[in-house]
């Protein structure tokens, strides 16, 4: 069975530019969830967007047909995110996807006791972590670096980019066992929303052992769980 889209109207000035030429400028923007896509996505009315320059680069793009009642119901292309280099709301340039107004994301500096053990021995233990409180997703525990055993491990080349915190890069066990590469990650110029986080080392809870204020936490099952074979 075909499920509609879900969308709402964004206040947000949007544009995506690729190199000097604008793609998109709108302040008419709505987002679009899609299912199952987990994720919002903008689609914008038809004369907001150089449809000619997209078919020139040999983009794809879908319509999204609006209810069709009041004065502003219009046909919306929904934009893949390819489509521009670089994208922008207001005057702050956005990664990887538009930012679901209904996901929130807190990083909160805290003095619980954090240890961390990956296949019984500990790597990081620490009483000033960073806790990051994301929607939909388990806490994560941020540890500064001089409490974690820096020695057990070395950088990897993966980067992951997200729309809430910035570029990710990582680390592996020099050795693993049986545990997952890049199994920790860090954001160096983390966005400005999330700053407290700059720097510290965050583990996966899916695949260590993680006890905070003595407490030993289960392991969490996410999407991340298939990829970290746990």
């Amino acid at each position: 069975m075909t499920v509609a889209p879900r969308w709402e109207p964004s206040e947000r000035w949007v544009r995506g530019r690729r190199g000097d030429l604008t793609i998109v400028d709108s302040r008419r923007a709505i987002l679009v969830w899609d299912s199952p896509t987990p994720v919002p996505r903008y689609a914008f009315p038809e004369a907001d967007v150089r449809t000619d320059l997209l078919r020139a680069a040999g983009e794809r793009f879908d319509l999204v047909i609006g209810d069709g009642t009041g004065p502003d119901a219009a046909r919306y292309i929904a934009l893949p995110w390819s489509a521009a280099e670089h994208w922008y709301e207001e005057d702050e340039e956005i990664f990887v996807h538009p930012r679901d107004p209904h996901k929130r994301v807190d990083a909160i500096p805290s003095s619980r006791h954090v240890t961390v053990e990956i296949g019984g021995v500990t790597v990081a233990d620490t009483r000033a972590p960073v806790l990051v409180f994301e929607t939909g997703l388990p806490t994560r525990y941020y540890i500064p670096r001089a409490d974690v055993r820096l020695e057990l491990f070395e950088p990897a080349d993966l980067r992951t980019g997200c729309p809430y915190k910035g570029t990710a890069g990582y680390m592996s066990l020099r050795e693993p066992g049986d545990a997952p590469p890049n199994i920790v990650w860090s954001y160096a110029e983390p966005l400005p929303a999330v700053g407290p986080i700059r720097g510290l080392l965050a583990f996966y809870n899916e695949a260590v052992d993680l006890t905070v204020d003595g407490e030993r936490l289960q392991r969490p099952v996410t999407h991340f769980s298939r990829s970290l074979g746990h």
